[in-house]
């Protein structure tokens, strides 16, 4: 999962981002409010946590001008703002969920991984393909009841092709979406990752669309 997060203040945003990549989740991190549609035009996010009181313009008109433009990314309002008419209004603009400081991490994560499967039409917290099932809150990956261990990266692959199960990825959104803007990998990645999944799974686990990228297969 990846997540877009919009958060002047310093030692939250960078506590946010700690506790999000723990989680198993990526994050790209941005101060002011006016860099959010710039961001959106190359690349693809998950979700995006926006707080209100930013130093450039109001979280909300950021929430407007995203709406405006169509964008129907799942929205978290997080902000100290705790008056039930700021609620109202965020909602009204767009939002899809909203936290107040303080929070507790535990909660901004469960309520994340909610929008974005309320977001791909999943109605709980198991992913399914066949016989595959995938916990998201446990990291766990299951195969006709029996637990397949997968690396990090694996995992967060499986995940993301399972949140998008009609969709195609080129080889470079999926670096992306793995590994954000530092992706710092070797040119094969994707492949390797590719690999490891079809020989826990199956070869029908993850389809290669030939000169486009991958997508969910059919069947595991």
């Amino acid at each position: 999962m990846r997540v877009l997060l919009v958060e002047d203040d310093p030692l939250l945003g960078e506590g946010i981002g700690h506790a999000l990549s723990r989680e198993g989740m990526s994050s790209e991190w941005l101060r002011v409010g006016g860099d959010v549609v710039a961001t959106l035009k190359h690349s693809s996010f998950d979700v995006l946590v926006l707080d209100l009181g930013l130093p450039d313009m109001d979280g909300l008109e950021v929430l407007t001008a995203l709406r405006r433009r169509s964008h129907t990314l799942p929205v978290l309002i997080l902000t100290a703002r705790d008056d039930i008419s700021d609620r109202v209004r965020g909602l009204d603009n767009g939002a899809d969920d909203y936290l107040v400081k303080p929070f507790d991490i535990a909660e901004l994560v469960a309520r994340l991984r909610a929008l974005v499967r309320r977001h791909a039409g999943q109605a709980n917290g198991c992913l399914q393909l066949g016989a595959l099932s995938i916990d998201q809150a446990g990291r766990s990956v299951t195969l006709a009841g029996a637990e397949v261990t997968l690396g990090r990266r694996e995992f967060d692959l499986l995940e993301f092709l399972l949140l998008h199960p009609s969709r195609v990825f080129s080889r470079d959104q999926l670096v992306e979406q793995l590994y954000g803007w530092d992706g710092d990998v070797e040119s094969n990645v994707i492949e390797v990752h590719v690999h490891h999944l079809r020989r826990k799974f199956g070869a029908g686990v993850v389809k290669t669309v030939r000169g486009v990228g991958y997508r969910l297969g059919e069947s595991a």
